[in-house]
């Protein structure tokens, strides 16, 4: 069944329940009691999933302890025979701090139950933060006995194959159907837009999410020339008609994506009476969604985008950090590889080795980046363009160069002096981009972080002469979700990832 276009229906009001429908309310009554006894079942699996956390970093102390202290590891360093009463207020100590690394990680919410992948992610990064951080502030108060690094080391690498290993059975677990059903909120969109598609087709191509999708209802906001209706979604009503379709569909969740203010309200108000949740996906907002915070200013509550990862000065220190330490090793293994490529380089193309372009950095400011000449000396005398599939251009030891990423080696230098980053959105050229910012939505968003070696939109294959608007894409989804370990899984995937290379 499909709607028909009505556009008299932006002057009709919600339909509050009457007499005749005396079985919808207590088809309502009897979803709600359901509902109210469902609700403990999520609580309880964040709490076992607390208890059995606890358990496992527990084991791992104790694990940790007897690879030190009673394996080859006790001939390393003067500690002898430890006894384990002697560091039991040490193990005691880090696994209650563990435990709260994680659960600051935000990993304790029934909300996040079924995504198993960001759990993961979260919990490794806790348990990485927590073996520094435990390290320094042991050795800092100089405790008795003393902590043995090789000991922190070995609790952390011990407590994240734990975690991880009984949290990956967990997910097994929470998805059989009996249990799913509690974990996943029936939803319900109301109107229909770009956003409302998009947020749709995220949710369900995503198999771990808390939403079972029930069909959109029609707030009769479309005239004949508009956008044509989704037929692939499920359509259940219209919305002055909501109530009939409450209880029919068994909703937990409401999602506007297009309604009149007024309707709004009402609808607001009766998803208040029917213990319904109500989500408003603004339109406003087509970027940066994940960054979006409310605030209050001088009384007035007020929407923004004011928290992405990288606004965090925990987070730009640590990326930077692992910039420094990456170029480092970078310089040193690249060296003897830069010089025999030069010498090829050099021995097909009498000319300089090095090429420097100018490329936008972080908010615009441009940089000379650095590259082993892969073409010509008279590549550009035509002007600026991308390099496409069997370029001419190209050297013969430069498209070899470019297959496997080695003519940007020299770039380890500008991230060594913070002109780059190791991962991050590709830096352009100004003169092939210069109408990119007024044709292409939100393409200056990307620069709000420093350009990568490499990047999220590299390792999907696209490069080079590519679809800007998903380059775009990519690099908006990276500054969303950047973490320490989304950068080393695109530095591993460069290697094994080539497609468009050239």
């Amino acid at each position: 069944m499909q709607p028909t276009s009505q556009s008299e229906t932006n002057s009709t009001t919600i339909r509050a329940a009457g007499p005749a429908t005396g079985n919808l309310l207590e088809k309502m009554e009897a979803r709600r009691i359901w509902r109210l006894q469902k609700d403990h079942s999520p609580h309880l699996w964040v709490l076992v999933s607390i208890l059995v956390d606890l358990i496992f970093i527990v084991v791992a102390e104790h694990i940790a302890y007897w690879l030190r202290f009673h394996t080859a590891f006790r001939y390393y360093g003067t500690w002898g025979n430890m006894e384990l009463q002697q560091y039991s207020n040490h193990m005691l100590l880090g696994s209650l701090s563990l435990l709260f690394a994680i659960g600051w990680q935000g990993v304790y919410h029934r909300s996040v139950l079924l995504r198993n992948r960001w759990v993961a992610s979260k919990v490794a990064r806790a348990v990485l933060i927590w073996t520094l951080g435990f390290l320094s502030f042991s050795l800092s108060l100089k405790l008795e006995p003393s902590i043995s690094r090789a000991y922190v080391m070995l609790n952390g690498a011990c407590a994240l194959l734990l975690l991880l290993g009984w949290r990956h059975l967990f997910n097994f677990f929470l998805h059989a159907p009996s249990r799913i059903q509690t974990l996943q909120q029936r939803t319900l969109f109301v109107g229909w837009n770009e956003d409302a598609k998009r947020l749709w087709r995220t949710l369900s191509s995503d198999t771990a999410h808390a939403f079972n999708l029930i069909g959109w209802v029609d707030a009769g906001m479309r005239s004949q020339e508009s956008e044509q209706m989704p037929e692939d979604i499920p359509f259940v009503g219209y919305v002055e008609d909501i109530q009939r379709v409450f209880a029919h569909h068994e909703v937990d969740m409401v999602i506007v994506a297009d309604l009149p203010r007024q309707q709004m309200i009402e609808l607001a108000n009766v998803c208040e009476r029917e213990m319904i949740q109500f989500k408003l996906a603004p339109s406003v907002f087509r970027i940066f969604v994940s960054g979006l915070s409310l605030e209050t200013i001088a009384g007035t509550p007020v929407l923004g985008v004011n928290r992405l990862p990288l606004d965090s000065t925990f987070n730009v220190f640590a990326k930077r950090s692992f910039d420094i330490f990456g170029s480092l090793v970078g310089i040193m293994i690249g060296t003897p590889i830069v010089a025999i490529f030069g010498a090829l380089v050099w021995l097909e193309s009498k000319g300089p080795i090095f090429y420097n372009q100018r490329r936008w950095g972080m908010n615009g400011v441009p940089f000379e980046i650095i590259k082993i000449r892969s073409m010509k000396l008279n590549a550009e005398t035509q002007g600026a363009q991308w390099c496409t599939e069997d370029d001419p251009r190209r050297l013969k030891v430069g498209a070899f160069m470019r297959k496997w990423n080695i003519d940007e080696i020299p770039q380890f230098w500008n991230v060594l002096k913070g002109e780059m980053s190791l991962v991050g959105p590709r830096p352009e050229r100004p003169e092939l981009i210069a109408d990119f910012k007024h044709e292409i939505p939100h393409y200056n968003a990307r620069h709000g972080a420093k350009p990568g070696m490499t990047g999220w939109a590299q390792v999907k294959g696209l490069r080079g002469d590519t679809d800007l608007s998903e380059r775009i894409k990519c690099d908006l989804w990276y500054l969303e979700n950047w973490s320490l370990m989304l950068d080393i899984q695109i530095m591993f995937l460069t290697f094994v990832k080539r497609e468009n290379a050239y």
